[in-house]
């Protein structure tokens, strides 16, 4: 019997848990630097009234795209160790 749906189960588990922990580290670290550079954090859709609307443009502009880069190296290092745990499994068994 294959092992490959087990380790496609697996790949998808990985690869979700490790993008869902950038996309959280990315959103600190916009949150971090936003405050850093302007003394509040970055607009929120939830915000009443205070951010004009480049502030809230520009917010979304770089969360977007840093959760999105981030999100494309996580999977890609996820399917990394997928294919080394993989390798290992084979040595194991040859």
């Amino acid at each position: 019997m294959s092992d490959k749906p087990q380790s496609s189960f697996l790949a998808k588990i990985i690869g979700a848990a490790a993008t869902l922990i950038a996309a959280w580290l990315a959103q600190k670290l916009i949150s971090s630097v936003w405050k850093a550079r302007t003394g509040h954090k970055p607009p929120t859709p939830d915000d009443k009234g205070n951010a004009n609307l480049t502030e809230m443009v520009t917010a979304a502009a770089v969360t977007g795209a840093l959760v999105a880069i981030s999100r494309v190296l996580a999977t890609h290092g996820a399917a990394h160790v997928v294919a080394a745990m993989e390798d290992d499994d084979d040595e194991y068994f040859d």
